[in-house]
């Protein structure tokens, strides 16, 4: 099967509609939307506090290690999902091997408990 130019006009009128809408919405709320700048508005705050010092802070490492467990123990959940729906159809070696898949999860965490990498200083 051929796909002609004209097969195209449809995909290229929707990205030029989306455009369209993304360009005006943002030109008509520059229009709309209120001018006044002071001191006050132009100034920096978060969570309702004003912010001091830089922002370059570096952080803890144990942040960026417990972030990193909960999207592995994360994607553990997002297999474990489709497997209990179609367990009836897998039978035994779908229960086989999602067990080899547990033990090697449960393998990591008691690494990560041994290593204390859960723990807060």
């Amino acid at each position: 099967m051929q796909a002609s130019q004209l097969d195209f006009i449809p995909i290229l009128m929707q990205i030029a509609l989306a455009a369209g809408f993304v360009s005006m919405t943002i030109w008509v709320s520059g229009k709309l939307g209120p001018k006044k700048s002071t001191k006050i508005k132009d100034s920096t705050w978060e969570c309702g506090l004003e912010s001091l010092g830089s922002a370059r802070i570096p952080f803890n490492v144990k942040y960026f290690l417990v972030a990193i467990l909960f999207v592995l123990f994360d994607v553990e959940v997002i297999f474990l999902y489709p497997w209990a729906v179609n367990f009836l159809e897998l039978g035994w070696d779908g229960l086989l091997k999602m067990g080899i898949f547990l033990f090697i999860i449960l393998l990591g965490l008691l690494y990560e408990f041994k290593k204390k990498g859960l723990e807060w200083d």
